[in-house]
């Protein structure tokens, strides 16, 4: 039993901590656990800003430091790879020259160090730094697509939000509907079906709001596990606005800022510089490299019947074998070859990429256009005018009652638009590595 808790302490202790508190992300109070639309208002409001919620991301998110610590431990590799071998001391001798009386003491103490020559070292070095290269531009890579899932996950954040404020918003009114109806069948104008419509379509909002109370903390829980936080921590309010209505740059403007900023087109720029590297050390390997020895020993007797002398020689390898090393031309070739196809295939996927989100983000700002200068502007005039007419027994409850709802779906229509132009405005930034004024 006391080896079973003990193995739970440690699995415990192995397990990720999580920070309880984001105090400049945080709520003034906290929350409730009523229904959504039954959330106190009276209590002043917080709201998420982007700037915020990208700067807590890159702060947090533990993605970020593990990228570092291999970029870390990349950028080791190059001193190691172009370093001299250690040295290499060798003791020797002939056992039985300890007792004969025939021979001198007969011993051997050598010391080598290998030298390999033609900027083998140099070049050992040069593919281990490109590597650790474009490993660092990995880490700028997790950046940009960090922030853009910190984005994404602030435009879902803040459409639940609103569909909860349009939800309640429709649901004073028909609150208001139905005192509407109620009066009139209290006064013989109207059926009492009126009044019952007036409850169902209450009790469908009821329903949505469920819904939408769902998706808000699912929402929550993607943003705070971005912040590596736990997923049910207390948040602010979604944000009022969301996104950038700045006018989009030219396709071709998109394009040249993409191959020129995307860190994953320059870490693959540094891998084909590795690779191309790692042809011209192949084809060193076709050179012979030195050992040099020194050795002082008593394996040959000098005059005067000195026991011991120095020696000095050298080791050089024959590179004979020249089908290994033709086999090792042709296999960096080949990566130089495979890498600069892989190259070329990231930039025409680039190109297909900026383009295609270009185009989703236009679209989505003419429709966020339309819906604001055409499509809710005529559906509340409508609402008005059939609250109106009903109050004047001119159209028949249901009439009214079409008429809001045609108003509420076109306003959460709406909002899911200005959240995906937001979604697929950092899907272009991140596509065009731009880097958002929060990350510089």
């Amino acid at each position: 039993m006391v080896a079973g808790e003990k193995a739970v302490a440690n699995l415990s202790a192995m397990l990720p901590t999580f920070p309880t508190e984001s105090p400049e992300l945080l709520p003034a109070a906290a929350e409730s656990d009523d229904p959504p639309f039954a959330v106190d208002r009276r209590a002043p409001v917080v709201r998420l800003s982007e700037t915020e919620v990208v700067k807590a991301v890159l702060q947090r998110n533990p993605t970020l430091e593990q990228m570092r610590a291999a970029a870390t431990a990349a950028s080791a590799k190059p001193a190691q790879v172009s370093a001299l071998d250690d040295p290499t001391i060798a003791f020797s001798t002939a056992p039985g020259s300890s007792w004969s009386n025939n021979a001198n003491y007969a011993a051997r103490l050598e010391v080598s160090q290998k030298l390999p020559l033609s900027g083998k070292r140099d070049l050992r070095g040069r593919v281990a730094s490109a590597e650790a290269s474009a490993v660092g531009r990995d880490v700028d890579d997790a950046r940009l697509r960090l922030v853009e899932a910190a984005r994404t996950a602030l435009a879902d954040y803040y459409q639940a939000g609103r569909s909860l404020t349009v939800n309640d918003e429709n649901r004073e009114l028909l609150r208001e509907f139905r005192k509407n109806a109620q009066s009139r069948y209290t006064n013989g104008l109207a059926p009492q079906q009126d009044v019952l419509q007036a409850d169902l379509e209450i009790a469908r909002q009821d329903e949505r709001a469920i819904g939408l109370g769902r998706a808000t903390r699912v929402a929550r829980a993607r943003l705070n596990t971005l912040m590596h936080l736990p997923p049910d921590a207390p948040l602010a309010e979604p944000p009022e606005a969301v996104g950038q209505m700045t006018p989009l740059p030219e396709p071709a403007t998109l394009r040249a800022s993409a191959v020129a900023g995307r860190p994953d087109v320059k870490a693959l720029t540094d891998r084909v510089a590795g690779e191309e590297a790692a042809v011209a050390l192949a084809l060193r390997e076709y050179h012979p490299d030195v050992e040099l020895i020194a050795a002082y020993d008593g394996f040959w007797q000098g005059s005067g019947g000195r026991p011991l002398q120095w020696q000095v020689g050298a080791r050089v390898n024959l590179p004979i074998r020249t089908d290994r090393r033709g086999a090792a031309v042709t296999e960096a070739q080949a990566r130089v070859a495979q890498r600069r196809a892989e190259l070329a295939r990231l930039l025409d996927g680039i190109a297909l990429e900026v383009q295609e989100a270009y185009e989703q983000v236009r679209e989505r700002e003419q429709v966020v256009a339309l819906y604001e200068k055409t499509l809710l502007p005529a559906a509340a005039a409508n609402v008005k005018e059939a609250q109106t007419a009903y109050v004047n027994g001119k159209v028949p409850f249901v009439s009214l009652v079409e008429a809001q709802r045609g108003l509420t779906e076109l306003k959460d229509r709406y909002y899911e638009s200005v959240a995906e132009a937001a979604r697929r405005r950092a899907t272009l930034d991140r596509a065009a590595g731009i880097v958002p004024a929060a990350e510089k």
